[in-house]
């Protein structure tokens, strides 16, 4: 029996990605740049919104003193925009509602900000007592740097042995890898599902009552 459950947020547990994709193309419209279609964004986002500013702007803009002024205007639009599309994905809430009743912790380990990976969790799961809720804060690597899923063991102790980590990107199975947890690997989210198969995941799920049976094994 798993005792935490450690989940990615975007494309796990929210469907983000027109509200990730609206705030980059104001950023990069109010530069004089092209913008991109909302669905290309499933391929940019997981590696923290730095990155994805990276992928998003053109190649030969792509200099330290654009990115981060397109990173400021990125954080300063979707700071005010960050649920007009978002929602979780069908069978989330039911999930969580589930792994509470069995006693089991529900942690977030996210490559977005901090501050708004805590506004949406509080937002959408305001009756969830998640043990941690953990997004990029400054100086600390991103996914699949390791180094969130410590910090989430160090607010929620539990062994390695009995924690489960669940995300949508072979991103999140490499962290969970280098972490030495067990994975799953999700279908809903933005990548598709030869990415989970390349990178390995210990299990790949649909639903996500499918990881209830995951727990039990």
């Amino acid at each position: 029996m798993k005792r935490l459950v450690i989940f990615d947020l975007d494309g796990t547990l929210l469907d983000t990605i027109a509200d990730l994709g609206a705030a980059t193309n104001a950023a990069l419209a109010a530069a004089g740049f092209p913008t991109h279609s909302i669905d290309s964004y499933r391929m940019m986002v997981g590696n923290g919104v730095r990155r994805l500013i990276e992928r998003a702007v053109p190649a030969d803009k792509n200099v330290p003193e654009t990115v981060d002024g397109l990173l400021s205007a990125f954080r300063a639009y979707y700071d005010g925009h960050l649920h007009d599309f978002t929602k979780p994905y069908a069978g989330i809430p039911e999930l969580l509602e589930e792994l509470h009743a069995r006693e089991i912790a529900i942690a977030v380990a996210s490559n977005k900000y901090e501050s708004a990976v805590k506004r949406l969790i509080a937002h959408f799961f305001p009756d969830i007592p998640f043990a941690a809720v953990c997004g990029n804060i400054e100086g600390v690597p991103v996914k699949p740097d390791p180094s969130i899923v410590f910090r989430v063991l160090t607010e929620s102790p539990a062994p390695k042995a009995d924690v489960l980590y669940a995300g949508d990107s072979g991103v999140d199975i490499e962290t969970a890898r280098r972490a030495c947890v067990e994975s799953v690997g999700v279908t809903w989210g933005f990548r598709p599902l030869r990415e989970l198969t390349g990178a390995y995941a210990d299990h790949i799920v649909g639903r996500p009552s499918e990881i209830l049976d995951i727990l039990d094994r």
